[in-house]
Protein backbone atom coordinates (compact mmCIF):
# COMPACT_ATOMS: atom_id res chain seq x y z
CA UNK A 1 0.00 0.00 0.00
CA UNK A 2 1.30 3.55 -0.97
CA UNK A 3 1.04 6.33 1.07
CA UNK A 4 -1.59 7.70 -1.21
CA UNK A 5 -3.61 4.75 -0.88
CA UNK A 6 -3.53 4.52 3.13
CA UNK A 7 -4.80 8.05 3.18
CA UNK A 8 -7.48 7.34 0.65
CA UNK A 9 -8.78 4.22 2.78
CA UNK A 10 -8.53 6.40 6.30
CA UNK A 11 -10.62 8.85 4.60
CA UNK A 12 -13.03 6.42 3.52
CA UNK A 13 -13.32 5.28 7.29
CA UNK A 14 -14.56 8.74 7.67
CA UNK A 15 -11.25 10.36 9.62
CA UNK A 16 -10.37 14.22 8.30
CA UNK A 17 -8.25 14.91 6.07
CA UNK A 18 -5.62 15.99 8.71
CA UNK A 19 -5.96 13.60 10.76
CA UNK A 20 -5.51 10.70 7.79
CA UNK A 21 -1.95 12.77 7.06
CA UNK A 22 -0.60 12.55 10.48
CA UNK A 23 -1.67 9.05 10.79
CA UNK A 24 -0.13 8.36 7.46
CA UNK A 25 2.93 10.59 8.25
CA UNK A 26 3.52 8.37 11.01
CA UNK A 27 3.22 5.11 9.02
CA UNK A 28 5.54 5.88 6.58
CA UNK A 29 8.30 7.57 9.15
CA UNK A 30 8.09 4.07 11.07
CA UNK A 31 8.68 2.42 8.16
CA UNK A 32 11.65 4.52 7.22
CA UNK A 33 12.98 3.64 10.34
CA UNK A 34 13.04 0.07 9.83
CA UNK A 35 9.83 -0.63 12.06
CA UNK A 36 7.25 -2.36 9.00
CA UNK A 37 5.48 -3.40 12.22
CA UNK A 38 4.44 0.24 13.56
CA UNK A 39 4.37 1.05 9.10
CA UNK A 40 1.94 0.96 6.70
CA UNK A 41 1.21 -2.80 7.23
CA UNK A 42 -1.05 -1.23 10.30
CA UNK A 43 -3.67 0.17 8.08
CA UNK A 44 -5.74 -2.62 8.37
CA UNK A 45 -5.93 -3.25 11.71
CA UNK A 46 -6.33 1.11 11.92
CA UNK A 47 -9.38 0.03 9.60
CA UNK A 48 -10.29 -2.13 12.25
CA UNK A 49 -10.06 0.11 14.97
CA UNK A 50 -11.83 2.71 13.48
CA UNK A 51 -14.92 0.69 12.61
CA UNK A 52 -14.81 -0.90 16.00
CA UNK A 53 -13.08 1.15 19.01
CA UNK A 54 -12.47 4.32 17.65
CA UNK A 55 -14.45 7.31 16.40
CA UNK A 56 -13.06 9.39 13.48
CA UNK A 57 -14.54 12.08 14.04
CA UNK A 58 -14.06 12.61 17.59
CA UNK A 59 -11.30 14.94 18.15
CA UNK A 60 -8.81 15.07 21.54
CA UNK A 61 -9.03 18.08 24.01
CA UNK A 62 -7.38 19.35 26.70
CA UNK A 63 -9.41 19.51 29.67
CA UNK A 64 -7.35 20.33 32.25
CA UNK A 65 -4.23 23.05 32.53
CA UNK A 66 -3.02 23.79 36.15
CA UNK A 67 1.05 25.07 36.53
CA UNK A 68 2.84 22.25 35.20
CA UNK A 69 -0.15 19.56 34.41
CA UNK A 70 -1.85 18.87 31.77
CA UNK A 71 -4.90 16.37 31.22
CA UNK A 72 -6.27 15.50 27.78
CA UNK A 73 -9.01 13.48 26.91
CA UNK A 74 -8.78 11.79 23.58
CA UNK A 75 -12.31 10.95 23.53
CA UNK A 76 -12.52 7.52 20.84
CA UNK A 77 -9.81 9.89 18.60
CA UNK A 78 -6.82 7.83 17.44
CA UNK A 79 -3.86 7.71 19.87
CA UNK A 80 -1.79 9.10 16.91
CA UNK A 81 -4.11 11.85 16.75
CA UNK A 82 -3.98 12.61 20.77
CA UNK A 83 -0.22 12.40 20.58
CA UNK A 84 0.48 14.95 17.55
CA UNK A 85 -2.18 17.33 19.45
CA UNK A 86 -0.33 16.98 22.54
CA UNK A 87 3.26 17.48 20.66
CA UNK A 88 1.85 20.63 18.83
CA UNK A 89 0.70 22.30 21.88
CA UNK A 90 4.35 21.40 23.87
CA UNK A 91 6.38 22.78 20.92
CA UNK A 92 3.92 26.06 20.43
CA UNK A 93 4.11 26.48 24.55
CA UNK A 94 7.19 24.60 26.20
CA UNK A 95 7.08 24.68 29.94
CA UNK A 96 9.47 27.11 31.76
CA UNK A 97 10.30 24.60 34.04
CA UNK A 98 8.49 21.34 33.29
CA UNK A 99 5.25 19.57 32.46
CA UNK A 100 3.30 16.53 32.59
CA UNK A 101 0.46 15.80 30.36
CA UNK A 102 -1.67 12.58 31.11
CA UNK A 103 -3.68 11.63 28.17
CA UNK A 104 -6.64 9.52 28.68
CA UNK A 105 -8.56 7.08 26.12
CA UNK A 106 -5.00 7.29 24.00
CA UNK A 107 -4.48 4.21 21.55
CA UNK A 108 -2.70 3.23 19.77
CA UNK A 109 -0.15 5.21 20.64
CA UNK A 110 2.37 4.50 17.52
CA UNK A 111 6.35 4.58 18.17
CA UNK A 112 6.46 6.70 21.12
CA UNK A 113 10.29 7.18 20.31
CA UNK A 114 9.25 9.70 17.66
CA UNK A 115 6.89 11.60 19.76
CA UNK A 116 9.63 11.98 22.07
CA UNK A 117 11.78 12.76 19.19
CA UNK A 118 10.07 15.21 18.25
CA UNK A 119 9.78 17.33 21.47
CA UNK A 120 14.33 16.79 21.98
CA UNK A 121 14.31 18.66 18.08
CA UNK A 122 12.26 21.38 19.85
CA UNK A 123 14.95 21.44 22.69
CA UNK A 124 12.74 19.66 25.55
CA UNK A 125 13.95 16.93 27.61
CA UNK A 126 10.95 14.05 27.02
CA UNK A 127 9.46 11.22 28.42
CA UNK A 128 7.17 9.16 26.64
CA UNK A 129 4.67 5.89 28.05
CA UNK A 130 1.70 4.73 27.37
CA UNK A 131 -0.03 1.54 27.64
CA UNK A 132 -2.01 -1.18 25.33
CA UNK A 133 -4.53 -3.79 25.42
CA UNK A 134 -3.01 -6.55 27.67
CA UNK A 135 -0.44 -7.97 26.02
CA UNK A 136 1.97 -10.19 27.95
CA UNK A 137 1.31 -12.53 30.74
CA UNK A 138 3.33 -13.18 34.08
CA UNK A 139 7.10 -14.66 33.23
CA UNK A 140 5.49 -18.00 35.21
CA UNK A 141 2.74 -17.73 32.48
CA UNK A 142 -0.94 -17.54 32.49
CA UNK A 143 -3.24 -14.83 30.97
CA UNK A 144 -2.32 -11.81 29.60
CA UNK A 145 -1.77 -9.22 32.75
CA UNK A 146 -0.49 -6.12 30.97
CA UNK A 147 0.31 -4.05 27.47
CA UNK A 148 3.43 -4.48 25.69
CA UNK A 149 3.48 -0.50 27.60
CA UNK A 150 7.13 1.10 26.05
CA UNK A 151 9.19 3.75 27.21
CA UNK A 152 10.78 6.87 24.96
CA UNK A 153 13.30 8.54 26.42
CA UNK A 154 14.32 11.76 24.69
CA UNK A 155 17.33 14.17 25.18
CA UNK A 156 18.39 16.88 23.34
CA UNK A 157 22.24 17.70 22.17
CA UNK A 158 23.71 20.63 21.35
CA UNK A 159 25.10 18.76 18.54
CA UNK A 160 22.14 18.56 17.21
CA UNK A 161 20.94 14.97 16.99
CA UNK A 162 18.89 14.03 19.87
CA UNK A 163 19.29 11.14 21.83
CA UNK A 164 16.33 8.88 21.79
CA UNK A 165 15.74 5.62 23.47
CA UNK A 166 12.72 3.53 23.08
CA UNK A 167 11.79 0.45 24.49
CA UNK A 168 9.24 -1.98 24.44
CA UNK A 169 9.13 -4.86 27.74
CA UNK A 170 7.87 -7.22 24.99
CA UNK A 171 10.28 -9.74 23.81
CA UNK A 172 8.29 -9.37 20.15
CA UNK A 173 6.48 -6.43 19.22
CA UNK A 174 2.40 -6.70 18.72
CA UNK A 175 3.11 -5.64 15.16
CA UNK A 176 5.35 -8.52 14.49
CA UNK A 177 2.43 -10.46 15.71
CA UNK A 178 0.05 -8.78 13.23
CA UNK A 179 2.93 -9.31 10.41
CA UNK A 180 3.00 -12.78 10.65
CA UNK A 181 6.96 -12.27 12.13
CA UNK A 182 6.13 -13.76 15.70
CA UNK A 183 3.65 -16.06 16.70
CA UNK A 184 1.55 -14.94 19.58
CA UNK A 185 2.76 -17.21 22.11
CA UNK A 186 6.09 -15.46 21.66
CA UNK A 187 4.87 -11.84 22.69
CA UNK A 188 6.27 -12.52 26.70
CA UNK A 189 8.56 -10.02 28.54
CA UNK A 190 12.10 -10.15 27.26
CA UNK A 191 14.40 -11.23 29.02
CA UNK A 192 14.52 -14.85 29.19
CA UNK A 193 15.75 -15.82 32.73
CA UNK A 194 15.38 -12.09 33.90
CA UNK A 195 12.27 -11.54 32.18
CA UNK A 196 10.99 -10.80 35.44
CA UNK A 197 12.66 -7.53 34.83
CA UNK A 198 10.78 -6.14 31.94
CA UNK A 199 7.57 -7.47 33.67
CA UNK A 200 8.09 -5.66 36.26
CA UNK A 201 8.69 -2.61 34.12
CA UNK A 202 5.72 -3.49 32.16
CA UNK A 203 3.05 -3.59 35.70
CA UNK A 204 4.70 -0.52 36.91
CA UNK A 205 4.47 1.38 33.42
CA UNK A 206 0.34 -0.10 33.90
CA UNK A 207 -0.12 0.87 36.82
CA UNK A 208 1.25 4.39 36.58
CA UNK A 209 -0.78 5.12 33.66
CA UNK A 210 -3.27 3.88 34.98
CA UNK A 211 -3.65 5.76 38.21
CA UNK A 212 -3.11 9.15 36.20
CA UNK A 213 -5.01 8.26 33.06
CA UNK A 214 -7.54 5.95 34.76
CA UNK A 215 -8.73 2.52 32.79
CA UNK A 216 -7.97 1.58 29.01
CA UNK A 217 -4.78 2.82 27.25
CA UNK A 218 -4.13 6.36 28.13
CA UNK A 219 -0.22 7.90 27.83
CA UNK A 220 1.99 10.31 29.76
CA UNK A 221 4.21 12.82 28.51
CA UNK A 222 6.72 14.36 30.80
CA UNK A 223 8.44 17.43 29.34
CA UNK A 224 11.31 20.06 30.53
CA UNK A 225 13.79 22.28 29.00
CA UNK A 226 17.54 20.35 30.18
CA UNK A 227 19.94 22.24 32.21
CA UNK A 228 22.53 20.50 31.34
CA UNK A 229 24.13 19.03 27.81
CA UNK A 230 25.42 15.80 28.26
CA UNK A 231 24.55 14.29 25.17
CA UNK A 232 28.16 15.19 23.37
CA UNK A 233 29.89 13.99 25.90
CA UNK A 234 28.41 11.04 26.13
CA UNK A 235 29.02 10.06 22.63
CA UNK A 236 32.59 11.07 23.08
CA UNK A 237 32.91 8.41 25.79
CA UNK A 238 30.85 5.71 23.43
CA UNK A 239 33.76 6.58 20.75
CA UNK A 240 32.14 6.06 17.54
CA UNK A 241 29.83 3.12 18.59
CA UNK A 242 26.09 3.72 17.38
CA UNK A 243 23.73 5.45 20.37
CA UNK A 244 20.01 4.68 20.39
CA UNK A 245 18.56 7.56 18.17
CA UNK A 246 21.37 8.49 16.16
CA UNK A 247 20.42 9.98 13.09
CA UNK A 248 20.79 7.08 10.18
CA UNK A 249 17.58 5.77 9.22
CA UNK A 250 16.23 7.48 12.30
CA UNK A 251 16.83 10.97 10.72
CA UNK A 252 13.71 10.58 8.55
CA UNK A 253 11.61 10.07 11.34
CA UNK A 254 12.52 13.64 12.61
CA UNK A 255 11.54 15.04 9.38
CA UNK A 256 8.71 13.79 8.49
CA UNK A 257 7.04 14.00 11.72
CA UNK A 258 8.93 17.37 12.88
Amino acid sequence: MTPDEAVQTLLACGLPAEDARVVVDHLVAADDAGRPGHGLNRVPWIVDLLATTRDPAARPARVERTGGFERWDGGGALGYVTLAAICDALVADPPQRSRVVVAESCFPSGVLGAWARRLADAGLVAVVTATSPARLPHPAGGPPLTGTNPIAIAVPSSDGSPFVADVSMGAVTHGDVLLGRARPEELVPFGGPQAHKAFALAAGVELLVGALAGPGPGAVVVAAPPAYDPVPGFRELAAGLRLPGDRDRGHRVAARLG
